[in-house]
């Protein structure tokens, strides 16, 4: 199937998952990229070693050690700037 773009799944969005229920790949496109596809649920394995493997794959992004001192401070000191 080719992609849908955005615009026109949202407007036929119910008609894309019932063809997607029925088994036909269906795949989102934004400005002729294609970005998603919407898939039955049986398709997919959620178990937690599925989730563990996908967060393995994506792991979160790392936060600032700062303290919320520090941040403090910086704010401070950016806002005396401005008068």
């Amino acid at each position: 199937m080719e992609p849908v773009n955005i615009l026109d799944a949202r407007n036929n969005l119910s008609k894309l998952v019932a063809r997607a229920a029925r088994g036909e790949r269906v795949v989102l496109s934004k400005r002729g990229k294609a970005i998603v596809q919407i898939v039955p649920v049986d398709s997919h394995d959620h178990s937690a070693s599925s989730a563990a493997l996908w967060l393995t794959e994506n792991p979160a992004p790392v936060k600032s050690a700062r303290t919320s001192e520090a941040l403090d401070a910086r704010i401070q000191q950016e806002r005396s700037g401005w008068e």
